[in-house]
């Protein structure tokens, strides 16, 4: 390795330093080449590996189950109804017992305080998979993905993020595009704005990277030029169907569509989400919403969805590559 990321832990991108997450891209690519070359060295043999779901997920948890076994190591999956965190057993008592028996924590959940307490207590390396606050890993994936999509180096690219920009896509996107000197911008309504405490970090540390950041009510503004449009759910199950009405109709200036791909101005301009993506009436939640509110595109429309822009599918494979180097950047 060129430097020492052993027992790190990523509970949201502000932990690595840029030169960190260019080495961890670095290395998922070399891992990624090595999986489909069939060659891969196992770096994690008698490893195991806690995963808590606090929230249920596709994606992140077969990233962390696929990478670990890849590496030759083990995993315990835990979800809310198999163990006893924060309900007979303090979330402290619980960090320093699953520290002392495996050599890394993965946590996804609602909270960042308590991925910050597993980290605090377990001492061993914890890995935020998802809370209200953050999606590191998430990130990463996207910055592999736009660095293989983009035809420049990823401080020369662009990227926009439309949407309810408060919690952890809108959060860390601003964040990790900062950390690459990228061109960062965030097009939402004022009231689904970032922090302004976050806002006012990233323009400051945008001072150092080279980075620029730009956030604005007007999509049409924001995506004029823009290299990638990426955009994530609006509503979640985890909420009242009753509070969805009044988020959709001011987010739907915020779809992603034919007319708003084409306003950047250029052809070769990549869509990105980080799924599921509610696009047509195949899911339970996509039918909800027609039979409520008349819709049977929220987001992003199936025709962007589905077309040749669209990166979606390779975002998530890489998924798996990032979580891996880290996991091996960590652990190894």
């Amino acid at each position: 390795m060129a430097f020492n990321l052993r027992n790190r832990s990523l509970l949201n991108m502000q932990d690595f330093t840029p030169r960190d997450i260019r080495f961890l891209l670095d290395l998922s690519a070399e891992l990624k080449r090595a999986k489909y070359a069939g060659n891969e060295v196992p770096r994690l043999n008698g490893k195991n590996v806690a995963l808590i779901f606090e929230k249920t997920s596709t994606r992140t948890r077969c990233a962390f189950e696929v990478a670990v076994h890849d590496q030759g190591g083990h995993v315990t999956y835990i979800d809310s109804s198999s163990s006893q965190l924060g309900r007979k057993e303090s979330l402290k008592d619980t960090a320093r017992v699953l520290g002392r028996l495996y050599d890394g924590i993965e946590y996804r959940g609602f909270h960042q305080g308590v991925v910050e307490d597993l980290a605090t207590y377990s001492h061993v390396p914890v890995w935020n998979g998802l809370t209200d606050e953050f999606h590191p890993t998430q990130v990463l994936a996207d910055l592999l993905t736009m660095q293989e999509f983009g035809e420049k180096p990823l401080h020369e690219l662009s990227f926009c993020y439309l949407g309810d920009a408060r919690f952890n896509m809108g959060n860390s996107l601003l964040i990790g595009g900062v950390q690459m000197g990228m061109d960062v911008r965030i097009a939402a309504p004022r009231d689904l704005w970032p922090h302004d405490e976050l806002v006012q970090q990233m323009r400051h540390l945008a001072e150092r990277t080279g980075a620029n950041v730009t956030i604005t009510d007007d999509p049409y503004e924001a995506v004029s030029g823009v290299d990638f449009i990426y955009t994530d759910v609006w509503v979640s199950m985890g909420e009242p169907v009753e509070a969805w009405g009044p988020r959709i109709d001011l987010l739907l200036p915020y779809q992603v569509n034919a007319r708003l791909m084409k306003a950047t101005g250029k052809a070769r301009t990549r869509f990105m989400h980080c799924l599921p993506a509610y696009h047509n009436l195949e899911t339970e939640t996509g039918r909800t919403i027609h039979e409520r509110f008349g819709l049977s595109e929220l987001e992003v429309s199936d025709e962007v969805f589905e077309s040749n822009a669209s990166i979606v599918f390779s975002q998530a494979e890489n998924r798996m590559h990032t979580i891996k180097a880290v996991l091996v950047a960590t652990l190894a």
